[in-house]
């Protein structure tokens, strides 16, 4: 494709994405597909003459987005925001024309400094505290596990340079309630630590981490000869948005020497109000940070920002310098790749780039306080309403919820949920989260997708009340 032609089908290209964008609100929320939809059409071999790029745009029409879940339509409300601001998109294709490749600074200057001062925005803007210093990972699970990584090597005085973890008298042991991310387990389990040195700690009414039973089991490890190595702490958990007590953990990691990571990453989007601030208080005891802008701030998926507070030892735990990745800068500059697992690294930095110039600050704010502000009138309705359930503190933009009508038992109850979400969601009308609490289905209504407005609000508590009438 030459750039001429390029420049043609590219622009129907945006035409395209544009009409969808623009036209999203008439289709269904969640997909309806069956198995094999999209195989069945596709052929099983690839062509070996080029097709024209009218056939393609064809098949794109009929082929693929019938068989998609409309993540950014306003009435979805299911696991977390996954907002692509088309301001993020241009950003992103501007990225994958440029075609970089940041195996070091020297290989786009660009790529490494721009990286730099968005990271450093995102600090202005969000209360991280200075003395942290910033990447972009993909995603949350590559930062949890880069974060245990390097807190397994803090523990065990860098046992990568001699046997390893297998090597190691002492068992080392990894802290987190069960309101973590599944990531926290997957990322402990990957970095070498093995199930069995996975603690699960209690919560409260809140769903929130126990300090004192955090505390109680690092000291019964103690006693047993094990060695606590990390804790993970969540603000805004997938289920709840839980939101465990940072200076309290804090205390207890510096106390113990346990690395401290904070997993932020739905919930440090609500860093840049001032009024959500609070909730992440005692950051500034943490020994590394993630949060996610591909979720709720609306930056292209994947942009996942990850800070230290010693960015020398994660350098230590994933450097690697061959002959041929040498240049005349070392020493002078930041060399990412040596912040992280893959040496490849995309120029992720641009999405977010063009998102906070063309939309900037105080339009973000509106954004994420309107959708905090809908929450709380969801949840006004549903605590005047006698046979619905607000399970959990809505100090977000996340409820979670159960209709609970007289006289139902406890597996009547998960039947009932689990009908009335499932007729829901099978419309098309829109798209919830049902997911267990306690031992017991309820709905998560996570309220934050771009377009999503006051009336689209009012209009899912109309259609739960009519699911549930049924």
């Amino acid at each position: 494709m030459t750039p001429d032609e390029f420049r043609i089908f590219g622009h129907s290209l945006i035409d395209w994405i544009a009409d969808y964008r623009a036209g999203i609100r008439t289709r269904r929320v969640w997909s309806d597909a069956k198995p094999n939809a999209v195989l069945e059409q596709l052929p099983s071999s690839p062509p070996f003459d080029p097709d024209s790029p009218q056939n393609l745009l064809a098949d794109l029409e009929q082929i693929i987005l019938p068989n998609i879940s409309n993540w950014q339509h306003p009435m979805f409300y299911g696991y977390f925001p996954a907002n692509s601001s088309l301001e993020a998109v241009l950003g992103d294709l501007v990225s994958s024309g440029l075609g970089q490749l940041g195996l070091n600074w020297a290989a786009s200057p660009a790529l490494t400094e721009l990286e730099q001062r968005m990271l450093e925005w995102m600090q202005q803007i969000s209360g991280i505290p200075n003395h942290m210093k910033g990447v972009i990972q993909d995603t949350a699970s590559t930062a949890t596990m880069v974060a245990l990584m390097s807190a397994r090597e803090r523990s065990t005085d860098y046992a990568l340079a001699r046997g390893g973890l297998q090597a190691e008298s002492q068992a080392q042991m990894i802290y987190f309630s069960a309101q973590c991310h599944s990531s926290i387990e997957k990322g402990g389990l990957l970095a070498g630590f093995g199930k069995d040195n996975l603690r699960i700690v209690p919560v409260d009414k809140n769903f929130d981490l126990i300090p004192a039973e955090l505390e109680k089991m690092i000291l019964e490890d103690i006693t047993l000869g094990k060695k606590p190595c990390a804790i993970v702490a969540t603000v805004g958990g997938t289920t709840t948005t839980a939101c465990d007590p940072l200076p309290e953990i804090g205390r207890i990691a510096r106390e113990y020497k346990l690395w401290f990571h904070v997993d932020a990453a739905m919930a440090g989007t609500a860093m840049i109000l001032p009024e959500k601030q609070h909730l992440f208080a005692g950051l500034e005891g943490a020994d590394s940070l993630c949060l996610n802008p591909h979720k709720w701030l609306g930056a292209t998926f994947d942009c996942s920002l990850y800070y230290v507070s010693d960015p020398e030892h994660l350098v230590r735990v994933m450097s690697t310098n061959p002959s041929y990745l040498q240049t005349s800068t070392d020493g002078q500059v930041v060399q990412y790749r040596d912040w992280g697992v893959p040496l490849g690294r995309r120029m992720r930095a641009l999405k977010l780039w063009f998102l906070l110039r063309l939309e900037g600050v105080t339009k973000l704010q509106s954004r994420i306080r309107r959708d905090c502000e809908n929450a709380t009138w969801l949840e006004e309705q549903i605590k005047n309403s006698s046979e619905w359930k607000v399970l959990n503190p809505v100090r977000l933009q996340t409820l979670c919820i159960r209709h609970v009508p007289n006289g139902l038992e406890a597996v009547e109850l998960d039947k009932h949920t689990l009908a009335w979400v499932n007729e829901i969601n099978s419309s098309g009308a829109a798209y919830m989260t049902p997911a267990m609490l306690d031992g017991r289905w309820m709905v998560r209504v996570s309220i934050g997708a771009l377009e999503t407005t006051r009336e689209d609000v009012m209009q899912l508590w109309a259609l739960m009340q009519e699911a549930v009438q049924r």
